[in-house]
């Protein structure tokens, strides 16, 4: 018992390494939705935006920021995952609701640790858009963190952060809570097993919930501009 405790403990950090193994493959895809919703002049499509920032920039623009996302990742997902697998080993997670406290708590968490190379993600992914003049040309995710606080102060560094933590208080319950919740139950009965497969359909289940505050998240942001938020912080 005391080894599988061991076992599940030492494995915290899984969750933050997975995430930022998956952006290296989708950061493409958010570059794009955030060209998408910080369009200010004529509304492209997603193939023509494509299109557009390979034959000016080349293939590679497509990664820009890839290093802050990866930061982010390591930063927001490493520490909700963390304290959330952390927090169950100490705490009788066994009910629902307590499995959604523990959860944002950590999403709570993540989201504000985060919030600084999030902005510096989107601030990266924006630059091809600025003219010459007016881009920043961040070499890394770390040399934007110095510049921002250089030029613009800490406080700076964390603009939006509540906005970003309520996000993410959504996100873990909804990626978290849920999961452990629906693999408990499916569990229970004489169908399932605790498998490759079992875990598959139970993520896709919280993940099919967590969709839902994604989207109202999107469509909310979409019609407040500039406010401090991370994702329409281009000034």
């Amino acid at each position: 018992m005391a080894s599988n405790k061991e076992k599940r403990i030492a494995r915290w950090y899984f969750g933050g390494l997975a995430s930022a193994g998956a952006a290296c493959c989708t950061h493409p895809l958010d570059l794009l939705k955030v060209h998408l919703q910080t369009q200010q002049e004529g509304k492209m499509t997603l193939l023509a935006l494509t299109k557009n920032i390979v034959k000016k920039q080349g293939v590679l623009a497509l990664y820009n920021g890839l290093s802050a996302s990866l930061l982010r990742q390591l930063t927001y997902s490493t520490t909700r995952f963390a304290l959330y697998e952390i927090a169950k080993q100490h705490v009788n997670a066994d009910s629902f609701y307590k499995k959604v406290a523990i959860a944002a708590v950590s999403g709570a968490a993540g989201g504000f640790v985060g919030t600084p190379a999030d902005m510096v993600n989107v601030r990266m992914q924006n630059d091809i858009k600025l003219p010459l003049e007016q881009r920043r040309n961040y070499k890394h995710a770390v040399d934007g963190l110095y510049r921002v606080y250089r030029e613009e102060g800490v406080a700076r560094l964390f603009s939006g952060a509540s906005t970003a933590t309520s996000r993410a208080v959504l996100m873990t319950i909804g990626q978290l809570s849920f999961y452990d919740q629906i693999k408990m139950m499916v569990l229970r009965t004489s169908w399932f097993k605790d498998n490759m497969t079992t875990h598959f359909l139970c993520s896709l289940m919280a993940v099919e919930m967590t969709l839902h505050h994604s989207f109202a998240w999107q469509h909310r942001i979409s019609y407040i501009p500039r406010q401090g938020f991370p994702l329409h912080d281009h000034r």
